[in-house]
């Protein structure tokens, strides 16, 4: 079954995001039928990959903070899973505030 549900993800964008040199977007119910486990394996494996956050919005996830800008850090990000509410599935690039600029 997972190998069935991994094929299909992977199949369904993988063709068209290559093609066009975009990162791969998983559809909008695809992370919450995945278990915690495969989705942090998805991230992790591919490297960077636009989820689903809710209408119709989507966020970037990335496997560590060489995918971000220079100026950018590195945010743990938590999504919902089948088996987990808050799972860690990867980081989200952003800008730091003000506040956290090491002076």
């Amino acid at each position: 079954m997972r190998r069935f549900v991994s094929a299909l993800l992977l199949g369904l964008t993988a063709s068209a995001s290559f093609a066009q040199g975009r990162p791969i977007a998983v559809p909008p119910s695809a992370t919450q039928r995945l278990v915690c486990a495969e989705a942090m394996a998805l991230v992790k494996r591919e490297g960077e990959v636009t989820l689903p956050t809710g209408r119709g919005a989507t966020e970037r996830l990335v496997r560590d903070r060489s995918f971000c800008d220079f100026s950018e850090v590195a945010e743990l990000r938590f999504l919902p899973t089948r088996d987990n509410p808050q799972c860690p599935v990867g980081y989200r690039c952003r800008e730091p505030g003000f506040e956290e600029w090491n002076w």
